[in-house]
């Protein structure tokens, strides 16, 4: 069984938060606290958010809401409210980009394999992209929860009376695809993404053999 993450494995999703990130910085900052000045408070908020809020644009929006207020020592007037708003259309839309070689890989793979998603976020915003991608033919079975940790994936091991010995997750986060995976059991497959949420990133022991680690999606296919 192999079980793929969605976000920054099949699609880019981080880069277009990033790119909102990168206005909203050239926005805030100012003489004595710049843009890395900045960026620190966001994650700090993001990072809180995250564990009480959960995950997706309409959370993102709101931090960024939370730390104006912040750096400007008051409530966001209404055309400052109307200008973070505004960035919600970044996120709109049915459509999703697609990772090099992820259509042609699933395809093949599905051919010889049972195949699993895995995503965390808000189900709305998720079940948009995940129809958006067109990919969903190839799995068995779609799953959005509110956070990928070790419990997710062990109520997958019990759902599907999987074999951790023989199951893989496959995706770009060490913090949510590697770290929870290994701790449940599972192998796993490392699949670098350059625009990898700050907040996803985690350390890897290099002396794991049960993490296999690869640099382009359509490597899958000469190890599955």
């Amino acid at each position: 069984m192999l079980i793929f993450d969605a976000d920054d494995t099949l699609w880019e999703n981080n880069v277009i938060f990033e790119r909102v990130i990168d206005e909203f910085l050239g926005w805030m900052a100012r003489p004595g606290l710049d843009r890395d000045g900045v960026r620190a408070v966001l994650d700090e908020i993001e990072a809180a958010n995250a564990l009480t809020h959960g995950y997706g644009s309409k959370v993102f929006l709101h931090s960024l809401g939370e730390c104006l207020a912040r750096l400007r020592g008051r409530a966001a007037t209404a055309e400052e409210s109307a200008r973070i708003s505004g960035w919600a259309a970044a996120f709109a839309g049915d459509r999703v980009e697609l990772i090099p070689g992820v259509a042609k890989t699933l395809a093949q793979l599905a051919g010889r394999h049972e195949l699993l998603l895995l995503t965390k976020g808000e189900r709305e915003e998720q079940e948009r992209k995940v129809l958006a991608s067109g990919l969903t033919q190839h799995f068995k079975g779609v799953h959005i929860v509110a956070e990928k940790d070790v419990a997710a994936y062990e109520e997958l091991v019990r759902a599907y009376a999987l074999v951790p010995d023989a199951t893989w997750m496959i995706g770009n986060s060490p913090k949510s695809d590697i770290l929870p995976a290994r701790s449940a059991g599972l192998n796993a497959v490392f699949i670098p993404n350059d625009n990898t949420w700050v907040l996803e990133h985690g350390e890897l022991d290099p002396a794991d053999d049960k993490v296999l680690r690869l640099a382009a999606f359509d490597e899958l296919l000469r190890h599955f």
